[in-house]
Order: C-alpha cells, then structure tokens, then sequence
C-alpha cells in the first residue's frame, strides 16, 4: 500500500513539473503583435525612411562629396564615401520608417552587386521617383498606368544610353577615363589599375588589400601560381636565391602519391631522351622515389623537381585539371584508366619557365590550348555567378586568377586604419567602374549621361494623362543625379541643370570639382554604361513597388517578444 502511495506522489510531482516545462516554454512563445496601416499613411512613414537614409547617402555624391562616420558595435567608427556600405549601417527604431530604408537598401546592394557601383546615384534616383510617385497617387492617379508610363520612360532612357555610349580599351582611356573618376579624382589610382589591367588582362582578377605602409603599391604575379615549394632542397638549381629553375620542362601530373620507384625510372629516361628537365606535380612521393630523383640529379645531371599537389579533396582534383589544360598534359588518375607504366610524352604538360621556391611554384606561359583554357576560364566565371557560397565563389575565383594570366594585387596605404579603409572603398569602386566601363562602354559622367536623356522623353506617346505622369516622374528624377552632385560642391544645382539644358551638346557639362564648364569626355569626366543603367533599372524597380503599396504590416511597438534574441549583433557584415 505504501509503495502504491508513493508511486501516485511520484507520478504527479513528475506531471506537474512537466506541466511546468510546458508552460514556460509555450509563454517563450509570446508571437508579436502586428501593426497594420493602409494608403497614404503606409506610404508617408516609408517615404520617411526613404528620405532620411538617402540625405546621409547623398553627401557623398560627387568630386566633392563629404565622409560619413559610422559607429560600429565592435571596434573603431568606420569613414566611408561609399554609398552602399553608408545604407547599410542605417536602422531606424519606428519600424514603418525600417521598412522603406531596408527597400533602398536592396537597390544599392543590388546596384552594387551587379556593376560594383553608382550606389549612391541608384538611392538619389530611388528617392527622387518615390516621392514624386506618392504625391501622384495621393493626387488620385491610377498606380497601375503611372507604373506603365515609368517603365515606358525608363525603357526609352535605356535606349537612348546604349546608342551613346563609346566602347573603351587602351590603358591611356582607361586611366584618364572611369578609374580616376570613381576614385575622386586621384589620378594615381587609376594609373595603377590601368597598369594592373595591362598585366593581368581585361578579364584577370585584380585584388585590393591592406597595405603597410603610406603610399600605394602594385603587386603583379605572372602565370599560374601553386601554393606548394619543392618537396625536397635537393632540387634547388640557384644556391643564392634558393630556388628550382626549368626551362622548357616536361610536366607529370599525378593524382596519388608515388611510390613505384621504376615506372618513375621510365618517365625519367622519357625525359632524359627529349633533353627536358622535368617537373612532378603528385600528392606525395615515397622516400625511395624521392632518393631516386635526387640521385638522378646529382649523378646523372638529370634536371627534375618534385612538389606536392596544390589544395584538398575536390579543390586538389580541380586545380590539376586546371594545371593540366594550362600546360596542355593529362592527370594520370585511376579514374580514365591510366596508371604511371601507361604515360607516354603526349601525356606529359609543357611549359615556357618553371621556377620552384620553398613555399611556392610560379608556371609561365604553359603549352596548352588557348581555346580550351578560354573555355574553362568561363567555365569558372559562370560557376562564380551562379554559386551562392562564398567559399565556392573565391575557390572560383582564385582558380581563374591562375588560368587567365597572374593575379595583381592592389596595396592600399594610408597613415592610420581608418584612412586605409576609407580609400580602399575608393579603390574598390573604380575598380569596379573599369570593369563596367571596359563590359558596355562610357558616357559622359557628372550625371549629364542622365540628364540629357530628358530629351528623349519629350515626345513619347502614351495612352493616357495617368501614364504621361509617369513619364514627367522620371523626367524630374533624372535631373537629381546632377543637382546633388552640383550641390555637394557648393553651387547652385537648379542653375547649372537649366543652363545645361539650354544648349544642344550632349558631352557638355559641369566639372564640380573645379566648378567650371566643360566637354565632360575630353575632360576624363565619365560614367560606365552598366553602372548608369544599372542604378536607373534598380532604382525605378524598387520606387514602384513602394508607390503602389496599399498597405503595411509591421511589429507593434507595444506587443513586441520579450525573449532577447542571442545572435550577436552583424553590422558591416551586410545583415
């Protein structure tokens, strides 16, 4: 009887501690409450957000844009001019106002993305088409046919730019034209990104950097480098540099690690027969096969090095294939069937110079097939655009870097961290303009590109008034790249676009950095074609799914969860 009591106690302590779990985790639950608001009122609290985020973007806008100082949660306050990365540190505590900005976000991220700059020409435009499509809509336009003639114009716009813009290729066009621009006018940095494109190609992957010291610093790397040295110092052939040089040598390239000490004797005589030196590319070599070759070297003049395989798993299968198409070889693996007693010369890569150090392996100018190793340059391009990892992305990356001719990268120097970082954005962007520039060509900068194209829509014909609204929105907003730019420099925006628009001669424009009027492309002042169309489609996308929002769902401020949330605070991660 008294085990039955206290088997009953024992089972209903245990319910009502269960009880008490399932309570406290169902009140954890506490889901918040929404804000719900219609029309005008949802669009006025999103044109708020809208407006305040693009005024602390726009001061960086042109030749004489200021610094935006952003504090961070985790280190020192970043400077910036760089639109994109001003949007993104902005949050805003009234949520209705947070959803507007987080809009405008997307566009510059977007613009970013796409072309690598013209963020903050994508929010001025973005801003200018929001506000004038509100007023239209509380004014009792149709949101339908307004969104029809904003598209109707921004279409014919597009048009209009393609057929001016001017394709661009020699270094002295590049230099003087979009690098300098987008890096404020320092000349330096364009002269050293033309210099880096000459190196490494139109296509080679240029990569910025911290530098360590005051000025600014090129570094190129010719051919494909491999992140592996000599397996052993034996086959150094330069005592004073300590280093492997080959001239003209036959390349094995295998998959495994070697340990059969005559199949290697026979590629060795294969060698040996042709006068080539000879370079091994292998996962590893046993110590009797290593003993060989140093031998080999020593006592029979035989001119051979050995390294190990570059990276790991699939990363190491890829970048053999990789080396195996530069030098026009095969990789000897067990997957095609081949083994070492199988190779024949045909099978072995060549190569111009090999030269081997402790921690690395440069190969210039490989024996391969220019057609197959353009093929599988763009091969790993449209793996990168397609790829959604970032690791797979820079693996990518640094696989095509090697293929397409060497890797320069740009050291940026500065007196302190905060000016490295506030120049590195510089650097970055016209890096990204040259590309754009070099991909669709240039039109006149200064946003005149923009402003001009107001002509077009002059005599556009559209179904009715509603969509002839939309065409005057995008009309006025074109005008708002030149004026904030005009402003920035302290002049008086609304007169320099009037006289613009006065005359015919569709270069001329207004150089803000030395506040006269110019020939905007013999004066170097020049915007990429991507970049300017980019920032126009984004931002006319975005402005109309805000302008033809009819309601609002956002946290009430009063209703919110209570549970703090334990993810750590992401600024400047892009979140």
């Amino acid at each position: 009887m008294y085990r039955l009591a206290a088997k009953l106690a024992s089972t209903i302590s245990s319910a009502s501690s269960k009880k008490q779990v399932y309570t406290r985790v169902l009140s954890s639950r506490n889901y918040a409450a929404k804000d719900i608001s219609f029309g005008i009122g949802a669009r006025a609290a999103m044109l708020l957000g809208v407006t305040e985020l693009a005024e602390a973007v726009k001061v960086t806008m042109g030749p004489k844009g200021r610094n935006v100082v952003i504090e961070k949660n985790h280190g020192d306050p970043k400077v910036t001019k760089d639109g994109v990365t001003v949007a993104r540190s902005i949050k805003f505590k009234e949520k209705a106002k947070n959803v507007g900005a987080d809009l405008v976000k997307q566009v510059a991220s977007a613009t970013n993305t796409a072309a690598g700059d013209g963020t903050t020409c994508a929010t001025v435009l973005t801003q200018a088409i929001f506000t004038e499509g509100c007023k239209a809509v509380a004014a009792g336009i149709n949101a339908m046919d307004l969104r029809r003639g904003i598209n109707m114009a921004v279409d014919a716009v597009i048009s209009d730019l393609k057929i001016r813009a001017v394709m661009i290729s020699t270094p002295e066009e590049i230099t003087q034209a979009v690098a300098t621009v987008s890096a404020n006018g320092e000349r330096e940095i364009g002269e050293l990104l033309a210099r880096a494109m000459e190196k490494v190609g139109k296509h080679g992957v240029i990569t910025v950097a911290d530098g360590n010291t005051l000025d600014n610093e090129l570094e190129v790397v010719e051919g494909m480098k491999l992140a592996r040295g000599y397996i052993s110092p034996y086959f150094v052939t330069d005592y004073k540099t300590q280093k492997c040089e080959l001239e003209y040598p036959l390349i094995l390239i295998h998959d495994k690690k070697i340990s059969d000490m005559n199949s290697l004797v026979r590629i060795l005589e294969l060698a040996v027969k042709k006068n080539r030196a000879l370079l091994i590319v292998a996962e590893d070599l046993e110590s009797d096969a290593l003993a060989m070759l140093v031998l080999n070297k020593y006592q029979a003049g035989v001119k051979v090095c050995a390294i190990k395989a570059p990276g790991f798993g699939e990363n190491r299968r890829a970048n053999l294939e990789d080396l195996a198409i530069l030098t026009g070889g095969e990789v000897i693996t067990e997957d095609r069937d081949l083994n070492l007693n199988k190779v024949e010369v045909e099978m072995l890569g060549t190569a111009k110079k090999v030269t081997v150090s402790l921690d690395d392996t440069i190969i210039l100018h490989g024996g391969g097939d220019k057609k197959l190793i353009e093929e599988r340059c763009e091969e790993l391009r449209t793996a990168m655009e397609e790829s959604t990892a970032m690791f797979d992305k820079e693996k990518a990356q640094e696989r095509l870097s090697k293929l397409s001719g060497g890797v320069a990268v740009f050291k940026v120097g500065g007196a302190s961290e905060a000016e490295v970082g506030e120049r590195k954005d510089r650097v970055t962007d016209a890096l990204n303009a040259t590309r754009a520039a070099i991909e669709e060509g240039i039109l006149p900068g200064g946003g005149v590109a923009l402003l001009y194209a107001t002509k077009v829509l002059e005599n556009i014909q559209t179904s009715n008034e509603d969509q002839k609204r939309g065409v005057h929105i995008i009309r006025n907003a074109l005008k708002a790249p030149t004026f904030t730019i005009v402003s920035n420099a302290g002049g008086d925006g609304a007169l320099v676009v009037g006289k613009l628009l006065e005359q015919n001669n569709l270069n001329f424009g207004y150089d803000a950095a030395k506040g006269v009027y110019v020939d905007m492309v013999k004066a170097g002042i020049i915007d990429p074609l991507k970049v300017v169309r980019t920032a126009l489609v984004d931002a006319a996308s975005v402005s109309l799914l805000l302008t033809t929002t009819e309601a609002a769902v956002v946290d009430h401020p009063d209703g919110k969860n209570t549970v703090p949330s334990r993810m750590p605070a992401m600024d400047g991660m892009g979140y």
